[in-house]
């Protein structure tokens, strides 16, 4: 549930206007913030499998480590393995702490929660459940359900977007 910029008081998710001191929500929020788009997003994305994808690589190759790289897919689309248990703990550390992680930075991109403040661990670690091990999923309901905010399903449940930075 967003939260009104002036006074603080949650709103209604299709407010137009704050019920408590009348300031206009929506448009508050699309002035102030330029969405991310997609295609932006998924760039960001394979910037970052790239960059962790290599830090695991060279991290098995020193310590010669076995473990399999994937657990056996018992739910369709769910993929419990080590290297997805990494992704989330970077993406929840890199996105809580800084709002952003390396793909986000050399885009230019960041995450913010709805109210327009920063995330947080607690909220970044909601919004990586989804990127980290039900990607497939997590964009196809986002993309169907909350095309306007430009949110996947766990930037929805998280109450985070993903906006640009300019400079």
């Amino acid at each position: 549930m967003p939260y009104c910029v002036r006074c603080g008081e949650k709103v209604p998710e299709d407010a137009a206007f704050c019920p408590n001191c009348g300031s206009p929500i929506r448009a508050m929020l699309e002035r102030r913030f330029e969405k991310a788009d997609w295609g932006e997003r998924f760039i960001a994305w394979i910037i970052d499998m790239i960059v962790l994808g290599a830090v695991l690589n060279t991290f098995r190759g020193y310590t010669g480590w076995r473990i399999p790289l994937h657990l056996p897919m018992i739910i369709p689309f769910i993929d419990p393995g080590f290297d997805n248990f990494a992704y989330f703990l970077y993406w929840t550390v890199m996105e809580g702490v800084y709002g952003q992680s390396i793909g986000k930075m050399v885009m230019r991109l960041r995450v913010i929660r709805m109210n327009g403040e920063r995330t947080d661990l607690p909220h970044a670690a909601v919004e990586s459940i989804g990127k980290a091990f039900l990607l497939p999923i997590d964009c196809l309901i986002g993309w169907i359900l909350y095309p306007q905010n430009k949110q996947r399903l766990f930037n929805h449940i998280s109450e985070t977007i993903v906006i640009k930075t300019h400079g």
